[in-house]
């Protein structure tokens, strides 16, 4: 299985601006999903009637990530989906946050303080039953974590999930490549934060929190990477795939 895509070795050395994490992007999709191509986002007009109806002008991140790939609601509709520019909404708190995201039963909201519109990529609240936390630094930092999360959640049998046992947790950076993303919070509270990812080649995971009975995410590209991950990680798995470890792939690490 030589060539599987690697979140983590795509982004060896961060992402530093805005233009790197459209490249991620790019990249990540190609190797999980197609290529995006021009059809794939939104144009300049639908745009502007948007900032019209709202009365304000989208910060350049946001409105570069929907002219990306807005019209393809494979890649953020899923779990906690990114709101179509029709939807975008401002949350009174906060002095006024213009919400782009929301978790699928409405329980949080991601968005951009009003004050800091007048950035290019300003950075990211989430309400969280915390009450409001800072969530990104930039919107497309912001937007790289959407892409891998909705991926992550996405329709299919190859996603699995453990509760990871006392001592378990910290095996994780052991057996797989940390993804270069900054420690998040978790919209659900402290206890499942901070949200960190790693991945290998043809697997994405996400470990929320960091001590014991933690849950840890996957997502294979075939039944044989899940297997894998599945095999080398001990706790009681949500979904057991019964595949042999000798199934054709193995971990590189």
């Amino acid at each position: 299985m030589g060539g599987d895509f690697d979140a983590a070795e795509a982004m060896q050395r961060g992402v530093s601006d805005r233009a790197e994490a459209w490249d991620f992007i790019r990249a990540f999709v190609a190797g999980w999903y197609a290529p995006l191509t021009d059809g794939d986002g939104i144009g300049e007009e639908e745009l502007k009637r948007i900032e019209g109806q709202l009365g304000l002008s989208l910060p350049a991140a946001l409105r570069e990530a929907y002219q990306l790939f807005g019209r393809r609601p494979q890649l953020f509709d899923h779990q906690d989906p990114m709101l179509p520019p029709s939807e975008l909404f401002v949350h009174e708190d906060l002095g006024g946050v213009l919400c782009f995201r929301s978790e699928n039963q409405g329980c949080a909201f991601w968005g951009v303080r009003l004050s800091d519109l007048g950035d290019a990529d300003p950075p990211v609240v989430v309400q969280s039953r915390d009450g409001w936390q800072p969530f990104m630094g930039r919107v497309s930092l912001a937007c790289v974590e959407l892409i891998l999360s909705e991926c992550l959640f996405s329709d299919g049998p190859l996603y699995n999930a453990c509760e990871l046992p006392a001592g378990v947790e910290s095996q994780v950076p052991q057996l797989f490549q940390r993804i270069v993303l900054p420690d998040y919070p978790m919209w659900t509270g402290s206890d499942e934060s901070p949200v960190r990812w790693f991945s290998a080649p043809g697997l994405l995971l996400r470990q929320d929190g960091l001590t014991a009975e933690c849950w840890l995410h996957v997502r294979g590209k075939t039944l044989a990477h899940l297997s894998a991950a599945c095999i080398a990680v001990p706790g009681r798995w949500a979904q057991w795939q019964g595949t042999e470890p000798n199934a054709g792939y193995e971990l590189p690490f």
